[in-house]
């Protein structure tokens, strides 16, 4: 799978991401839109059911994002030069502790439209009581993926330059990836760079030995 993600095509990551998501955002906008009774009012249940995709379009959303992230924290670690060593331990912990909060906030949406719940009274009961517990969580969340920006833009500079970088160093590569869907038409064919220049220096290794 991380190879998958490393030489997938910058215009596949982006459809995937971004084309696909937001085709099916603007097609459940037009039936929301469209679907009105005799007197120009929102049928209250259509707009219900078209909702339903927001769970969905999220959770593939957030498994290719955190999915193209571990690729890149881990796969290119045995590019890496061995005396330099990176963070792996924190990176996995902050990288699982995000994750489980939005798919922890996905579940709860999910319940809410697909019925599994009594209600959103139901729901916002849940909400309420765990207020205090969502709060800080969310704050930390957004702290632990800025790390995980950090880690992954550092980690294609260190394996571009195969040395000890600063963070000036890959501050263009971290501002890239913050803002995803520009960035990765950059950020991906260096990726492909990589792989592609490491499998030829492999294969020439094997066939001079």
């Amino acid at each position: 799978m991380i190879n998958k993600f490393l030489n997938a095509k910058h215009w596949q990551l982006f459809t995937l991401m971004f084309g696909i998501p937001m085709l099916l955002q603007i097609v459940t906008m037009i039936f929301m839109f469209t679907d009105v009774d005799s007197n120009g009012n929102l049928d209250q249940t259509g707009v219900l059911n078209t909702f339903k995709l927001f769970p969905i379009i999220m959770f593939l959303y957030t498994g290719l994002l955190f999915g193209w992230f571990w690729s890149i924290g881990i796969g290119l670690q045995k590019f890496i030069p061995t005396d330099i060593k990176m963070k792996m331990k924190k990176f996995k912990i902050f990288f699982f502790i995000p994750l489980i909060y939005i798919l922890f906030l996905l579940v709860i949406i999910g319940t809410t439209f697909y019925g599994f719940s009594s209600g959103n009274n139901a729901v916002g009961g849940i909400v309420g009581k765990m207020l205090f517990f969502i709060i800080p969580m969310h704050l930390f969340s957004m702290f632990c993926m800025f790390y995980l920006l950090y880690f992954v833009s550092k980690t294609i500079k260190t394996t571009e330059l195969k040395r000890t970088v600063a963070f000036s160093d890959f501050i263009g590569e971290f501002f890239m990836i913050w803002f995803f869907p520009i960035g990765i038409w950059f950020i991906q064919p260096r990726l492909n760079k990589i792989i592609s220049e490491k499998s030829t220096n492999g294969n020439d290794a094997k066939n001079n030995a």
